[in-house]
């Protein structure tokens, strides 16, 4: 039988699984990522995989780091993918475990098309993102009838540096957006939407080391965003146009106090 690239193949005569790991916790993988895992021969794993998901890989099985670092040490996509085809050769099962979900900003097109340019089968196993994540964490959903109708997922630095965005769109009142590796670019993020019309006034979380034992939520402004992402340490994502939940509540029992 022929499988066509994106079809379910057989676990047996697959040669890559790709694992979106979640952002940290265990907790957050999926049964399908957990078997994969457990099976495992060979795991190649990202920098932002969660120690308590590198903790379920199998004793005997070769781990091999290949994480990347933004605006530090990196192990570049094209070694990656040699390491990637080199693996997947011997026929072992190898599983390519990225931290979220595979599929964003995650270079999972590039490491398929090296796989398929070398004749080698693969499937990909999702995982849970981080805004999804984060904006549990701080007690919200991230669409909402009458709120938005509409959710950006955006990157704050792309290969050409600081991405640009639909910034015009995105300062409309209401818009929510969760903003991936965008530590370094928060104050010219900050300015663009405020150029576009976006009010300083605007509710921005960021959610550090989401998942895990050490995460902090920080609520901020758009106006205050560059100070609140500097006492991050950590990997982060910035939900734009959410508060806390609790921040929310508390603001009428305030107002009430105050009367």
């Amino acid at each position: 039988m022929t499988y066509l690239p994106h079809q379910p193949r057989p676990r047996e005569m697959v040669a890559v699984t790709f694992v979106g790991a979640g952002p940290g916790a265990a907790e957050h993988l999926t049964l399908g990522a957990l078997r994969a895992i457990e099976a495992a021969e060979v795991v190649i794993h990202d920098r932002l995989v969660g120690d308590e998901v590198l903790a379920l890989i199998p004793a005997g099985a070769l781990r091999l780091d290949v994480g990347k670092e933004g605006f530090g040490p990196s192990t570049t996509q094209a070694q990656i993918n040699a390491v990637l085809v080199a693996q997947a050769m011997t026929g072992r099962r190898v599983v390519r475990l990225k931290g979220g979900d595979c599929g964003i900003f995650g270079r999972l097109d590039e490491e398929v098309e090296a796989l398929e340019a070398a004749g080698l089968s693969y499937r990909i196993q999702p995982g849970l993102t981080s805004a999804s994540v984060a904006a549990a964490a701080i007690g919200q959903s991230l669409t909402r009838r009458g709120r938005n109708a509409a959710l950006r997922i955006v990157t704050g630095h792309d290969m050409a540096g600081f991405a640009e965005q639909d910034w015009r769109g995105l300062a409309r009142a209401g818009e929510v957006a969760a903003i991936y590796m965008g530590k370094k670019s928060a104050r010219f993020i900050q300015g663009r939407l405020m150029m576009h019309g976006a009010d300083g006034a605007t509710p921005v979380t960021i959610v550090e080391n989401v998942s895990r034992p050490d995460q902090q939520v920080i609520a901020a402004t758009l106006g205050t965003l560059p100070e609140a992402v500097a006492r991050c340490g950590g990997p982060a994502v910035i939900l734009f146009g959410l508060a806390p939940r609790a921040a929310v509540s508390a603001i009428p029992a305030l107002k009430e106090a105050r009367a």
